[in-house]
C-alpha cells in the first residue's frame, strides 16, 4: 500500500516535470528566456525528490514500464528544449557578430549621417 502511494506520487511529480518542460518550450518559442531559466532552476528540488523516491521504491514490472515510458517522454522534451536554446544562442551570436562588424565599419570610416551628401542628376533639373 505504501509503495503504491509512493508510485502514484512519483508519477505525479514526473508528470509535473513533463508539463513544466512543455511550458518551458513555449517560453523559449516566445523568447521569454528569463522566465524559462527561472523555471528551469526551480525544478531542481522536484528532480531530487523523484530521485529519492525511486531509490527506495520497489516497482512491479508494469509500474517500471510506465515509469520508463514517462521518463522517455521527459528526456525527449528536455532534449528538444536544449536544442531550441542552442539554436537561439547561435542566432544571437550571429546577430552579435553582424552588429560588431557594422560598428567596426562605422568607426573605421567615421560615418556621420548629418554630413553625408547625396548625388543629384543635374541633367534632370535643367
Amino acid at each position: 500500500m505504501q509503495d503504491e502511494h509512493q508510485y502514484e506520487q512519483l508519477m505525479l511529480q514526473y508528470s509535473q516535470l513533463l508539463n513544466g518542460a512543455e511550458d518551458i518550450s513555449r517560453m523559449i518559442d516566445n523568447e521569454d528566456y528569463d522566465n524559462a531559466i527561472t523555471m528551469i532552476k526551480n525544478r531542481g528540488q522536484l528532480f531530487l525528490s523523484c530521485k529519492c523516491i525511486r531509490k527506495y521504491l520497489e516497482l512491479t514490472p508494469v509500474q517500471q514500464n510506465e515509469l520508463d515510458s514517462m521518463l522517455d517522454k521527459l528526456r525527449e522534451a528536455e532534449l528538444k528544449n536544449i536544442k531550441k536554446l542552442e539554436k537561439s544562442m547561435e542566432n544571437v551570436q550571429l546577430e552579435l557578430k553582424r552588429s560588431q562588424k557594422s560598428q567596426k565599419l562605422q568607426q573605421a570610416y567615421e560615418i556621420n549621417p548629418d554630413l553625408k551628401g547625396s548625388i543629384v542628376n543635374i541633367k534632370d533639373s535643367l
